[in-house]
C-alpha cells in the first residue's frame, strides 16, 4: 500500500514499505517509479522491502526543476529513513538510484549496509546518456499500452527473449492511458533538470564510487548496456576486487532484476548486508 510522508522542505513524497527483517531500500531510475522492482519483490529473501518514488515522479508532489538534482533525492531518501526509524539500509539503486547510492556513500555512509548498482557506475557511457536525451519528458506516440508493448521490442534494442506479457507490463508501469493517448508519469522540467546536470565538461564520479570502500558491493551489467560500457565496469571491478558482480545476457539498460543473473547477485548481496 503507497504511503506518504513530508520531506523537509515541505514534498509530499511517496513510499511503501512491506516486510520485516533486513531494511531493503530501493531507489528506482531516471524517470521511474516503485515500480521497478515489482519484478524482483516476489524473489526477494525475507527483508524490509522500502520503495519510493523520487519528487517529481510516479504519485509524488511535482517540486520544480531546481529540485530534480542527485543531492535532494539522497535527502529524501534520508528523509524516508528518518522518517521510518531506520539507522541504515541495504540499498539496491537502479541507474539514478545507483548514482544517489554512491552520493550516499560519500555523505553518508553510516547510513548505509551496502550497495548494489544496476546497470549504472561512475563514468555515463555517452550513447546511452544521448538516448536519455532522446526520449526524457516526450510522449510516446503509440496511443494505448498495448500498442506500446508491441513497439517496445523495436524501441528498446540489446533487449531479447522477453515475454509479450513482460512488454506490456513495462508499458502499464511506466506510462499512464489518459483520453488522448499516453501519458509519462513524471513532471515534464525533469528533462530541462537533467539536460542542465549535463551540460559541460562531465564530472569525475570515481570519488563518489571510491567512497563505497569497507561497504558491501555489487554491480549488475546489462550485456548490451549502451550506459554501463564494459570499460567503466572492469575498473569498478578492478578497485574493488571482492565486488559481486554479473553481466546479465539478453538486457541492455536495464535488467529486470529478476533474471536467475541478477537474482544471484541481489540475494549473495543481501546475505552481506545482513
Amino acid at each position: 500500500m503507497t504511503q506518504f510522508f513530508t520531506a523537509p522542505d515541505g514534498a509530499r513524497l511517496a513510499f511503501r514499505d512491506a516486510g520485516e527483517g533486513l531494511p531493503v531500500l530501493c531507489l528506482p531510475g531516471l524517470t521511474r517509479t516503485m515500480g521497478d522492482f515489482d519484478y524482483v519483490a516476489p524473489h526477494l529473501p525475507p527483508c524490509r522491502l522500502i520503495r519510493m518514488d523520487y519528487r517529481g515522479r510516479g504519485q509524488s508532489q511535482w517540486t520544480g526543476e531546481a529540485t530534480y538534482t542527485v543531492p535532494q533525492e539522497g535527502r529524501d531518501a534520508l528523509a524516508l529513513l528518518d522518517h521510518l526509524g531506520i539507522e541504515n539500509a541495504a540499498l539496491i539503486g537502479t541507474s539514478r538510484g545507483g548514482l544517489i547510492g554512491m552520493y550516499l556513500a560519500a555523505t553518508a555512509k553510516p547510513r548505509l549496509r551496502g550497495l548494489l548498482l544496476n546497470d549504472v557506475g561512475p563514468v555515463i557511457h555517452p550513447p546511452g546518456l544521448e538516448r536519455i536525451f532522446a526520449y526524457l519528458g516526450r510522449t510516446p506516440t503509440a496511443p494505448t499500452h498495448a500498442a506500446l508493448a508491441r513497439a517496445l521490442p523495436g524501441l528498446m534494442p540489446g533487449f531479447a527473449n522477453v515475454a509479450p506479457d513482460r512488454w506490456l507490463e513495462e508499458a502499464r508501469l511506466h506510462y499512464r492511458q489518459t483520453p488522448d493517448g499516453l501519458r509519462i508519469t513524471y513532471d515534464p522540467a525533469l528533462r530541462r533538470a537533467f539536460l542542465t546536470a549535463f551540460q559541460g565538461s562531465a564530472q569525475d564520479l570515481w570519488p563518489l564510487f571510491d567512497a563505497c570502500a569497507g561497504l558491501p558491493l555489487a554491480l549488475l551489467r546489462g550485456a548490451n548496456s549502451d550506459l554501463l560500457s564494459v570499460g567503466t565496469a572492469t575498473e569498478m571491478r578492478r578497485r574493488r576486487p571482492d565486488m559481486l558482480f554479473a553481466e546479465v545476457p539478453d538486457r541492455a539498460h536495464i535488467p529486470f532484476l529478476d533474471e536467475p543473473a541478477s537474482l544471484a547477485v541481489i540475494h549473495a548481496f543481501l546475505k552481506a548486508c545482513a
